[in-house]
C-alpha cells in the first residue's frame, strides 16, 4: 500500500511516537504472506520510517503507521 504524504496534515507526521531501536513491534501491514507479524526495529531512517528485521523476510523499511508498539501487561 502506498501512502501519499501530502494527504496527511502536518501534525499526523510530526506527532511523537515511542518507537526505539532494539524493540520488537507488531507489524500491521506485513510485507509478505509468509513473514511474521512482528519485527525488530534496527534504526530510524526519518521521522516516519524505520528499518526493521522481520523473521522469515529479512530487512524492510516500515512507515510508522504500519507498526504498533507491543505493550507487555
Amino acid at each position: 500500500m502506498k501512502v501519499n504524504l501530502f494527504d496527511f496534515d502536518g501534525t499526523a507526521l510530526s506527532q511523537g511516537h515511542k518507537f526505539q531501536a532494539g524493540k520488537w513491534v507488531k507489524i500491521l501491514e506485513i510485507p509478505s504472506p509468509y513473514s511474521f507479524n512482528e519485527g525488530l526495529l534496527l534504526y530510524q531512517i526519518s521521522n516516519h520510517e524505520w528499518l526493521a528485521w522481520i523473521p522469515d523476510h529479512g530487512e524492510a523499511v516500515l512507515y510508522i503507521w504500519q507498526i504498533q508498539e507491543i505493550i507487555n501487561d
